[in-house]
Parts: structure tokens; sequence; C-alpha cells
């Protein structure tokens, strides 16, 4: 039935082509109330339009399905720690790692707790997936599923649940800082203070500010030292003003009172914690959710008195590990009382960014922190808890396996999980046991109700009601509406400790680490209608050392995307849908910029090199030799530094240090035996040549940025021998990198509207709308998006039909 459908489907859509009309068709549906009319654009975007929300979520369901069933089936297999049952024992270190938590059955503890209208939504949903899944024959079930040789099973209201706890894990996983910083406690005082002070000259801070004083003049006298020299950016013009701390080492190391013993430390593997984010980087990049460094996005928003038209702008470029097909879904929706468009998660009803008739919204990863570590002490058996030794409960957990991916024939073996009062032991280490406390890890807190409630909402106090009910990875979310408004809020729910901040690890057998509450809503970090009539976030720090609740700023990306776009935007006085589309476009690296100057100072390169830095322009672009160069200078130059200050992770001198020491000539973070951070260079540099030689050939003309940074969106069976090849996704150069506003591939979607001008409104995703690796709308959108020319998504009921490329009537 289903294979003549879309037959007939298709030889409508080329007659009507014909003639300039959409295609039309009918099919019946059981399970819906009344008829749905579903119309499909020129990209396949679906407009689902009903006359009640259970018709709109269940054809949602079906829609989403029809377009990404194997996707949704691998994101919760991912979260239940299945995988291994399709891909073989590959695969089951992964799954291990997502059991301990125990995502299934917390997800299923999660429904009753939930308002009724957002378990109907994720009931209908579900009765929506489950129809589709119904209509499929042997020819027309994904071919993932072939390959594989299994079958979807049915959808549950809890797979969409289990799928929030991913994204929690991809934004919010902070614990293996916890370990880091307590394995660090040894280090030199001074260096210590370099790696955790909190504030630095270039950051762009939004809510409060830092408390010492003469901050202000120091910027000031440092914004004139750069334009002289030609910087973008603020310079510091002490150590002092870089940390912010007036040398106050205290200010820079943890406010937690750790009882945890000085063997804890010294038989702690850093090692053994890279590994565990080596399984978690694997397992989340298969399904394009892997986040380094929590670093995930940009946002604006620009209020009327600086644009060209005198209305709002809000821009929107989530920043998310590329993978095919793409973690985003295009949908608008239309039911009395609601009419939103915008971008979903597969298997997750509504919309999750985008706008309704009143207001639009966007988000950016925040990095509170919201998972704390306890130390467990086991004695004859027990478990210390702060009443004395207890029983552990043990959890047990049969984890299915292929032995072979392409036979489906399983075995199995067992994962004993202890459970403690503080949550399940997750690392096993050098003899000790750590649990952990996360709030992910809670039934009662919810992360899809707000986002239902946000289509609904009418105002920014509705917006704001919506944000105070959501409990997942906290974002900065930015808000504009049609009368002209403009505001931010970073919303969850942030745990409040007994004692310390969460920065180390408790002692489970005593109650300093007890959560004792959360943040109230109301001492969030928020603004509205600020006079400086722009309010923009990139992951950066967004609240002053004067905030009363430092939590809330654990982890925050380093603050050269933020400072570039605060720079551009804040001198854009006439902005326009196409300057903000400029800015997400926008390559230029200031950090990489700044080293380029000080390696020319240092005299660390010859002659023709200097020559190609000297003529840089400082933007991360495909043909640049000069950006390729100084990248990798500045990565030596950090790993060498780390391999002289061990344990010190490379990644933290590369984005917390080497900026400001070679600028400073600092002399403690030399390596022993090199005098001069000149001579370091140098040693890079012949090292760099020698690299690419090797790596990209010996003539080095070839020797470019677009040989590091190309767009690559892998399928989970791309690298299948023999059955790869059909699920290949372009692989081109582009430009940006991890320091610049656009960061290549890594751009998950951009998002461009004015509210009220609705059917002007900009969104692209970087592959398409399909699942299907034959579909014609499996890539459709990557020229648009690689370029930076996202098209025009409409919403008012005349674009709707103008736009038409086929409409199909569901029927009950």
């Amino acid at each position: 039935m289903r294979k003549s459908f879309l037959f007939g489907l298709l030889l409508a859509v080329c007659a009507a082509a014909a003639f300039g009309q959409p295609a039309r068709s009918e099919a019946r549906l059981a399970g819906l109330q009344k008829e749905v009319t579903v119309t499909r654009d020129g990209r396949s975007i679906p407009y689902i339009e009903a006359a009640n929300e259970a018709d709109l979520y269940f054809t949602q369901g079906y829609t989403v399905a029809s377009d990404r069933l194997w996707q949704m089936d691998l994101l919760r297999r991912v979260a239940r720690g299945e995988t291994a049952e399709i891909f073989g024992r590959t695969t089951i270190e992964e799954d291990k790692r997502w059991r301990r938590y125990g995502f299934a059955a917390i997800a299923e503890a999660t429904l009753p707790n939930l308002p009724a209208d957002a378990r109907a939504a994720l009931e209908n949903y579900a009765r929506g997936v489950n129809a589709y899944i119904a209509t499929l024959t042997e020819e027309t079930t994904p071919m993932e599923f072939r390959i594989l040789r299994y079958k979807p099973r049915e959808w549950t209201p809890a797979d969409t649940i289990v799928i929030g706890k991913i994204l929690a894990d991809a934004l919010s996983n902070t614990w293996q800082g916890d370990l880091q910083r307590l394995a660090l406690q040894g280090i030199d005082k001074q260096k210590y203070a370099d790696l955790y002070g909190k504030t630095t000259a270039y950051d762009v801070i939004l809510f409060g500010k830092d408390a010492k004083a003469g901050v202000g003049e120091k910027r000031r006298r440092g914004e004139e030292e750069n334009r002289r020299r030609g910087d973008t950016g603020t310079l510091a013009d002490a150590e002092s003003e870089r940390r912010g701390d007036a040398g106050n080492l205290e200010n820079a190391v943890s406010e937690n009172i750790s009882t945890i013993s000085e063997s804890s430390v010294a038989e702690l593997s850093l090692p053994s914690v890279a590994d565990d984010e080596e399984i978690r980087r694997r397992s989340l990049e298969r399904v394009g959710l892997y986040a380094e460094g929590l670093a995930a996005s940009n946002n604006w928003v620009i209020s009327g008195k600086r644009t060209a038209d005198g209305k709002p702008i809000l821009a929107n470029d989530p920043h998310l590990m590329p993978a095919a097909p793409g973690i985003w879904y295009l949908v608008h929706l239309s039911a009395p009382g609601m009419r939103v468009a915008g971008v979903t998660f597969p298997g997750v009803p509504g919309v999750v960014l985008g706008h309704n008739e009143h207001f639009a919204w966007g988000a950016t990863n925040v990095g509170p922190d919201v998972q704390d570590l306890y130390l467990v002490t086991i004695q004859d058996g027990k478990i210390a808890t702060p009443e004395g030794w207890a029983e552990p409960t043990v959890r047990k957990e049969v984890i299915k396996f292929r032995g072979n991916p392409l036979n489906p024939e399983l075995s199995s073996e067992e994962l004993l999980v202890t459970e403690t009062l503080n949550g399940p032991v997750i690392v096993e280490r050098g003899g000790k046991s750590y649990a952990l406390r996360w709030t992910a890890l809670d039934p009662k807190n919810d992360d899809l109700t707000a986002f239902l409630e946000i289509n609904r909402a009418k105002d920014w106090n509705g917006f704001k009601q919506a944000l105070g009910k959501y409990a997942g990875a906290m974002q900065n979310f930015i808000y504009a509406d049609t009368k002209g408004n403009i505001g931010w809020y970073a919303a969850s729910k942030i745990p409040i400790r007994r004692k310390g901040d969460g920065s180390l690890p408790y002692d489970g057998a005593t109650t300093d680490g007890d959560w004792v509450g959360t943040v109230p809503f109301a001492e969030l970090p928020n603004l509205y209608n600020p006079p400086e009539g722009f309010i923009m976030t990139a992951n950066q720090r967004i609240a002053g050392t004067d905030y009363k609740h430092q939590q809330i700023i654990r982890d925050f990306a380093p603050p050269w995307r933020a400072r570039r776009l605060y720079d551009l935007l804040s001198k854009d006085t006439k902005a326009t849908l196409e300057s903000s589309e400029a800015a997400q476009f926008d390559a230029y690296n200031i950090p990489l910029a700044m080293l380029a100057k000080d390696i020319i100072d240092l005299g660390a390169v010859g002659e023709a090199d200097a020559k190609a830095l000297k003529e840089w322009d400082g933007r991360m672009m495909p043909g640049s030799y000069a950006a390729l160069l100084v990248n990798e200078l500045r990565n030596c130059a950090a790993n060498k530094i780390a391999a002289a200050n061990q344990p010190v992770p490379a990644g933290a001198i590369r984005e917390r240090v080497l900026f400001w020491a070679v600028r400073e000539r600092t002399a403690r973070w030399l390596p022993s035996g090199v005098s001069s951070y000149g001579d370091l260079f140098k040693a890079c540099d012949a090292e760099a040549k020698a690299r690419f030689a090797k790596d990209y050939g010996a003539e080095s003309s070839k020797w470019t940025w677009g040989r590091v940074v190309t767009a690559r969106f892998p399928h989970p069976l791309a690298a299948a021998p023999l059955i790869g090849s059909q699920f290949a996704t372009p692989n081109s150069p582009i430009r940006g990198s991890g320091q610049t506003p656009n960061v290549a591939s890594a751009v998950s979607m951009r998002h461009i509207v004015s509210p009220g001008n609705w059917d002007t409104k900009r969104f692209v995703i970087p592959l398409g709308q399909s699942g299907d690796a034959r579909s014609p709308h499996f890539k459709d959108q990557f020229d648009a998006w690689s370029t930076g020319n996202a098209p025009v998504f409409v919403f008012s009921k005349d674009a709707v039909a103008k736009a038409a490329a086929s409409v199909t009537a569901f029927r009950p």
C-alpha cells in the first residue's frame, strides 16, 4: 500500500511540476481524529496543519519518522546503551558507560512527573511514529535497518525522554574537570592560578561585573595600545589585570571544601579519565551531539533601535559535531492557538528553536556545574554514609551484543553498577571509587515541557514562565518579539551545595556535598531591553565575579568568539539580516592573529614565513598558508609546555595560558632548557615544516588551512566496506576554526529572523531533511549552508501556499 502511494505521489509531483502547481494527494491514516494537511516545500520541509494538538503531534511523529526513523532509533539506542545489539562488541564500552547512568529507568520514572498535556504530546507523537512503522515493508524499510538486518521496534514516550539525556550528557558533563582540578592541586600555586583564574581582559560579561577596581581604565588603555599595534580585542596591561584577581591566588583556587586524602590524589590517573572521555566522544559523535569542551553555539538579539528597518533581529547558530544525517529537523506546526516553526530533534515533538506568531527564541550552552563526584569508601562490603555503614545497592544490567555486526544473533554479558545515596558509581580508578550526582539523574527534572509551553507562549512573561520549568542543560535563551522587545535568560535548575561549590569531589561519608536546593529562578542571570540595544552570547563567561552563584559559570568557552562578535555587533548600528549572516560566517581568529604578530616580533620564523604572517588578515580561509602555520605553531608550543608541566593538559595550556604567556614573555611556563619563547617557536617551526611535508606532500603550495578543515559529515555506516560509499557526504575545504564565529563543520544550523517579518526568516541545516541517502533531500542544503546563503523558510499561510511543492491530505 505504501509503495503504491509513494509511486502515485511521485507521478503527481512530476505532473504538477510541468504545470507549476504543487502535487496534491490524499491518504488514509488510522489514528487521526480529523483531516491533517502536510505541505512540503522545495527543501521537503513539512508544514503540518491540524485541527487539534493530538492530531498535530501524531502527524509530526509520522512525518519525522518517514524522514529520519533510523536516526531516531540510533539516538534512543545510544542513550539506553543498546548500540552493541546492532554494531557488535566495538561499541560495548560505550553501552556500559550509558548503562551506568541508568537512563532507561529514569526516563520511565520521569513520565508520571510530567504535566498531562506534555504526556499527551509524547503519547500522540509516539502513536504517529508507530503508525509510520506499521506501513513499512521490506522494500520501504530504511536502508540501515536492512543492512544491519533488524527491524524497528515501536516508539514509546520514554524514548523521547531518553533522547534528552543524550543532550544533557553532551552539554552538561563536567565531572572530569573535578578530577582534573583534584589531580592538579599539587602543582605550583601560581601556575594553578594561571589555569583556573576566571577573568581575562577580552571577556564579554552580560550580568554583574568583575570585582576588581580599575578594570575599566586598564581596558581603555589596553584598547588604545591594541589599536596602535593593529590588534583586535582588548590587551591587558598587567598580569594581575589578565587574571583579574589582583594577584590573589586564593581567588583562582576552588572554594570547595574537600576532605579527600592526598593519597586519593596520588592514585588518580588522568589518562584513565581521558579514556572515559574518549569513549564518550565516540558515542556522541556517532549521533552528532559531541560538543568539545561544552563550547557550543553563538546567538544574539538586536533591538530595532540598532537595525536598518527598526525591527529587532535574532540570530542563532548552534555548534555540534557534524554527522549525517544532521541532528536538526526543520518543521512548521499549526493548530488552533499555536503556529510555530523552526527546528527540533528527531524523536522530539514541537519546536525546540525557532519562533511562533509573537516572538522568536534561540539558545546557546552555559556550562554550569550540575554534576558532583563523591568518594565512596567501602569496607567489608559496606559503604560509609553520614549515618554509618550501609549495604550497597547493586543494579544488574544485561548488555546484549553481536559477535558479528552483520549477524543479528546476540550474546550477552552482565554489568554490575553500585548505587549510593549520591548516585551510581561511575569511576573506579586506582583503588578509589566515585559516585555521581547529576541533575539529569533526577526523574523530577523535566527538559521537555518548557519547549512545548514556549511554542504556545505570547510574550516575555509567558516565555519566562515556561523557562521556569526547564531543567535540562542550562542554556542562554534569547528572545525578540514583534513589539520590539529583546531579552535573555540563563535558565535551568542549578544545585546549591551545603558546603563548597562542587568544583572538587566530596567525601561521600559526610553531608558536606548535600544538595540543599536550587538557585531561585529570579536570581538567574537575565536581561530585558538593555540600554546597549543588543545581547550576544557565545558560551563565554556570562556573569562577573561579583555574581552570587559562581557555580553557574564553572565551565565556559574562551572569550574569542564572543569578543569578535561583540566587536562586530557593537559597530553595526544599522543592522540587517545580511549583516547578521555575515557575522555568523565570520572567520577572523583573534588569538591566532595576535600570536602571528608575536611570532614575527620574536623572530621565530624565516623571512618567507614572516612575510606570509605579516600579510595575513587573521582569517581562517581554506587557501591560507599563514592560518595553517600559526595554528600548527600554537598547537606545538602548547604540547611542549604541557609535556614539561605534566599532568597539565595541553588543551588547558593552549586555551588558557599561551596567548598571554607569549605576549608577556612569562618565564615560568617555558619548558626546562628552553631559554625563550623565540627558541620555543623556532623548534616548532622546524617540526611544522616536517609535518606539512609528511602529511600534505613536498609541494608547499598545497600547505593550506583547507587541508585541515573540511566539510565532513560522517554517517555511522560510511566506513563500512562495500556498502559505506552510498552514505557519502560532501568533503570540501571550508572556512573557520574553533576560535572564530564560524566554526566550520560544527555549525549544525543557522537561523536569522526579524520578528514580524516572518516570511523573510532564514534557516538552513548542513545537509538535508531526509535521512535516506538516496533521497534528493539527503544533502540538498549543503551549498546554501557552506556559502552562508541560508534560504528563506516562509511562515504565513499565503507564503506557504506559494512555496508548496506537494500537499498531502491525511484523513482518518
